[in-house]
């Protein structure tokens, strides 16, 4: 085989010494560079310098690949010789069995009742106004309320067509406009409404709207500024009639009084005197005849004249026949009583009376307002607005088990926003209505007062309600149920540690004790035989 020449480098030729260097480290450089101090050919490191452009050209991927092995290296290492606790435990030997033990505790002890409760104003109701007697739409003209305003006995709940809407207290909604002879319940409601406003409307004994209910109405309206109904149109007018009629059948009782009083009287002095000269001429006339010896049948017709004188003066001492003229004094009578009837008619129609649409009857005054549906000149549809109490109450329910152990008055506890507890007390409890709570009694509470702040936190939230049903008298040991056992004779024991309860061979002791309340798992004791305090280790478990 002929051998290649070597070509000689070229004097201007880069230095391959450094590349060398860079590549190969300081050591490797130094024996390269030896070798060719030694007479070996240049061209041995050319291989060395195709290497090196390739690491220059790829150096971030080399990189990568250093890195990555590293970390496979040092994984393989941790996973060989490093142990986690959850194996370490599993490979150690089971722990000696011991005592599993818990502490007497010294405090109050109480057991509670847990409710839900949702916090709200009381007695939320819907407010509609009876508007079946306006003549016209019932339109607000004015004294919308704003949510949040309190509504008391006098207060204008809304001016529809120009008229008030009185609040009153009452149970019964009004449903009816109550005027001059109307009887029922809701007179009753409203005279008592009236007597709690200060004004006198009646007996409340008696269910009937009398003259004395109309004047209290009259002063139910000054009260609030505004002119009282006071009828139908044309009542004035009918009032007018009416005594004018009772003004013209008086006279004709007056008149006809009189012609009765004539007819009593009988003929007056003239008529009686003529009548005796009548019979006193007749006589004469016949005492003359005779005397002149007439005829006769002349002297008879004279007699005959003289009695017919004489029947006529009779006749005026005759009691008169007055039944024409009585006749006519009845019918008078009873004219003016007509008139006098229409007269009463006409003026009780023309009295105060309570429209339907003029008052709200509303129970627990004063009460909030929650919601205005509503707007000045708006008309009226529908519910106005919402009320309910002025003050704020929890509402919850409990089972019939729970409920059974809960009574009115009891006292209540639950956290404000802050966490701080803050005291209730039951003022309402009876079985729940709703048909979705069956078996379920409903619970109300009252709180003690809250600030605006806190009431307006806690509107419409819902919170957690303890209720006490029993309770110890100051603080008492307790210890959990399971520390319990049963002697001999079935009384009440608890086991106390002596010493380490880890030690396999720790002492205890049995220590009898009465039992007192149960409350949330744990029971108060007292012990009768043996000592046990406050902090001493009782058996629960082995």
């Amino acid at each position: 085989m002929a051998r290649k020449e070597v070509e000689p480098v070229p004097d201007d030729a880069p230095d391959d010494s450094a590349l060398t260097r860079e590549l190969l480290g300081e050591d490797a450089a130094d024996a390269a560079t030896e070798a060719e101090d030694a007479g070996a050919p240049r061209d041995r490191f050319a291989a060395l310098r195709g290497w090196g452009r390739v690491f220059r050209g790829n150096r971030p991927l080399w990189i990568t690949s250093a890195v990555a092995v590293a970390s496979l290296v040092i994984g393989l290492l941790v996973g060989t010789f490093v142990v986690s606790p959850v194996e370490a435990a599993s490979r150690a030997d089971a722990p000696e069995p011991g005592l599993i033990t818990v502490p007497v505790e010294f405090g109050e002890l109480s057991n509670d009742v847990t409710i839900r409760a949702d916090v709200g104003y009381a007695d939320a109701v819907e407010v509609t106004i009876d508007t079946a007697t306006l003549s016209g739409p019932a339109v607000v003209t004015g004294q919308v309320p704003e949510v949040g305003a309190e509504l008391n006995s006098l207060s204008i709940a809304l001016e529809v067509a120009g008229r008030p809407v009185i609040v009153l207290p009452g149970d019964l909604p009004a449903y009816r406009s109550l005027r001059f002879g109307v009887s029922g319940p809701d007179v009753v409601q409203l005279k008592n409404a009236l007597r709690s406003v200060g004004i006198d409307g009646g007996d409340p004994a008696s269910n009937v709207f009398d003259a004395q209910t109309a004047a209290g109405i009259t002063a139910l309206y000054a009260a609030v500024g505004y002119p009282a109904p006071s009828g139908d149109e044309g009542a004035a007018q009918a009032v007018s009639a009416a005594e004018a009629g009772v003004r013209s059948a008086q006279q004709a009782v007056a008149a006809a009084r009189a012609d009765l009083d004539k007819a009593r009287s009988g003929a007056d002095v003239v008529t009686v005197k003529s009548a005796d000269n009548a019979v006193a001429a007749a006589q004469r006339a016949v005492d003359d005849a005779i005397a002149a010896n007439r005829p006769a049948s002349e002297i008879a017709d004279l007699q005959d004249t003289l009695a017919l004188r004489r029947l006529e003066r009779q006749q005026l001492d005759a009691p008169a026949d007055t039944s024409a003229q009585r006749a006519a004094v009845d019918a008078a009578n009873a004219q003016v009583e007509q008139a006098q009837q229409d007269l009463q008619r006409a003026r009780e129609g023309s009295m105060a009376f309570l429209p339907s649409s003029e008052v709200l009857y509303l129970t627990g005054l004063p009460r909030r307002v929650d919601t205005v549906n509503v707007a000045r000149g708006a008309v009226l549809q529908g519910a106005a607005m919402t009320v309910s109490g002025a003050t704020v109450r929890l509402t919850g329910s409990a089972g019939e088990a729970d409920a059974a152990l809960l009574q009115v008055g009891g006292e209540a506890s639950f956290d404000l926003p802050d966490g701080t507890p803050h005291r209730a007390v039951i003022t309402a409890l009876a079985p729940s209505t709703s048909k979705d709570s069956t078996g379920r009694w409903s619970i109300e509470l009252e709180p003690d007062p809250l600030t605006p702040e806190q009431i307006q936190q806690m509107q419409g939230s819902n919170v957690r309600v303890a209720i006490p049903v029993g309770a110890t008298e100051g603080e008492v040991l307790s210890v959990p149920v399971a520390a319990l056992t049963a002697g001999p004779g079935g009384e009440a024991r608890v086991e106390v540690v002596e010493g380490d309860p880890r030690d396999p061979d720790a002492k205890t002791r049995l220590v009898t004790v009465k039992t007192g309340l149960a409350a949330s798992g744990a029971v108060e004791i007292t012990p009768l035989e043996g000592v046990v305090g406050e902090g001493d280790l009782v058996v629960v478990g082995r």
